[in-house]
């Protein structure tokens, strides 16, 4: 055996595990032991080559594969070709993180003689081992853009889902997508449609177009998508808060097949639908009815678990949605028990946050006119609540009854002419890709404090932030105040 050629031997080995030779055969052995003496003298192609052959065909616990990879650690700067480069980076990068990282760092240097069929592998390599190599999803973006004007469908499609997976943003990359999908969608297939929605709505990216085509899709093959397909695209739409222009053609169609069907969905997808229906102001007395049973929340009273917050905070938000968006709904209600919900984590104080805290302190006068982070019944957060009396002047808030407090302070109603106020802040993840429209979960959250009696100003990072001075800030409070005030009594 020691006579036979570097090429002709990785050859017979591929060709005794493709056999399915046992590992313990002594003819097995006598090849695999020769391999891994020769593994210096072979050729950087025949080393990435055996790679390949091996993390497909025995996984990470081959013993001859981790030397093979050792090798390609050690030589990675022989490294020639967009093919190998591809290759690795797919079928072998996940084995060593080592070995990944020289990969990238060739890639970069390769990126602009990558094809698009290249690209796609690339960043589904990226998104399935979860690694979001920015400097080389930027060339690859830049690249794309540049130099390959046509796309065929299942790269469109792998792109936005990799770029989705990796929460990367690239507007030009996502509007070139959206554009190149829109005249495909029609002879797309449900779960395909399914699968590119889903990613745009994660991604936060709004293409008009492209979503009024999927809904018309909808119309058209009512019948060819399943509750589950069905159930995303209404997911994806009230994420972005997108309500179709045959809204009511859509939503129509989408009861009727939804009728019946709602015993057999899973109580986290049922939850999840019927919240996305009332952030579209949809959802109808039977949707809210089986989530508020009794017997449905029963299930995560006394979980702690992240998963059981989640569906309680938003059973909560649903029962906020049947008692103030819904007249025509009788019941019934979640207990009073359920909605003093467990606080969220306290996350670090974001310089919006703390910049309006600061500037309100000035605006109320005293720290009792005022009250900072106040989590509601209705299962949303107020940045700062005050109440103004008949001449617009602060009143302290601990003597007045607080309907919308699990346990209120105080019993008086207010004063003849007094208004409640609430300031919510707007953060930049708050908002759809690139624009100013709130996403469907902080315009539900809006509304429903409107509903609850509230006067609402709105303090927008983009508004904010560009104010650097103290009273150019307060100025600023004051100024909204006085609108949302003069608005209110103009209507």
């Amino acid at each position: 055996i020691s006579q036979v050629w570097n090429n002709t031997l990785v050859g017979l080995l591929k060709s005794l595990y493709s056999l399915g030779m046992e590992s313990s055969s002594r003819e097995m052995q006598s090849v695999e032991h020769e391999v891994l003496w020769r593994l210096r003298r072979l050729a950087f192609r025949q080393l990435a080559s055996l790679a390949e052959f091996l993390a497909v065909k025995q996984g990470k616990e081959s013993k001859l594969l981790s030397e093979v990879i050792k090798k390609l650690e050690l030589r990675w700067t022989e490294l020639e070709g967009t093919r190998t480069v591809v290759m690795l980076i797919a079928k072998v990068g996940h084995i060593s993180s080592v070995l990944m990282d020289r990969l990238e760092d060739k890639a970069l240097e390769l990126a602009e003689q990558f094809s698009p069929e290249d690209i796609r592998k690339i960043t589904l390599a990226l998104a399935y081992q979860n690694r979001r190599s920015v400097p080389l999803l930027r060339a690859m973006s830049y690249h794309l853009i540049q130099k390959h004007s046509e796309l065929n469908l299942s790269i469109l499609m792998d792109l936005i889902f990799a770029y989705g997976k990796l929460n990367f943003h690239q507007p030009q990359v996502f509007q070139k997508i959206a554009t190149d999908l829109q005249p495909h969608v029609a002879a797309m297939t449900p779960i395909e449609v399914t699968r590119c929605i889903r990613s745009f709505a994660l991604l936060k990216w709004l293409s008009l177009p492209l979503f009024e085509a999927i809904s018309q899709y909808a119309l058209d093959n009512a019948k060819q998508l399943s509750v589950s397909h069905l159930c995303n695209i209404i997911l994806s739409f009230a994420r972005l808060n997108f309500q179709p222009s045959g809204s009511e053609d859509f939503f129509n169609m989408a009861h009727e097949e939804l009728q019946g069907q709602l015993d057999s969905l899973e109580p986290q997808l049922l939850t999840d639908l019927v919240w996305s229906l009332c952030v579209l102001q949809q959802a109808k007395p039977p949707y809210l009815q089986h989530v508020l049973a009794p017997d449905f929340h029963a299930v995560i009273q006394g979980d702690s678990s992240p998963k059981a917050q989640n569906l309680r905070m938003k059973l909560i938000q649903i029962n906020a949605a049947a008692k103030l968006e819904s007249p025509e709904y009788q019941g019934p209600f979640l207990p009073a028990g359920m909605l003093n919900a467990a606080e969220p984590a306290a996350e670090k104080v974001s310089l919006l946050q703390s910049s309006l805290r600061e500037a309100l302190a000035g605006l109320l006068g005293s720290q009792d006119n005022g009250r900072w982070d106040v989590h509601t019944i209705y299962g949303w957060q107020i940045d700062a609540e005050m109440v103004l009396n008949s001449e617009n002047k602060p009143l302290p808030l601990k003597d007045f009854a607080a309907p919308h407090l699990p346990h209120s302070e105080g019993t008086k109603p207010l004063p003849p002419g007094a208004r409640r106020v609430a300031f919510l802040r707007w953060e930049f993840p708050n908002f759809s890709n690139r624009s100013k429209e709130l996403l469907g979960r902080y315009a539900m959250a809006r509304r429903h404090i409107q509903a609850a009696g509230f006067l609402v100003v709105d303090v927008p990072h983009y508004e904010f932030l560009e104010l650097k001075l103290e009273r150019q800030r307060a100025a600023y409070l004051r100024d909204k105040l006085h609108k949302v005030v003069a608005n209110e009594l103009a209507s």
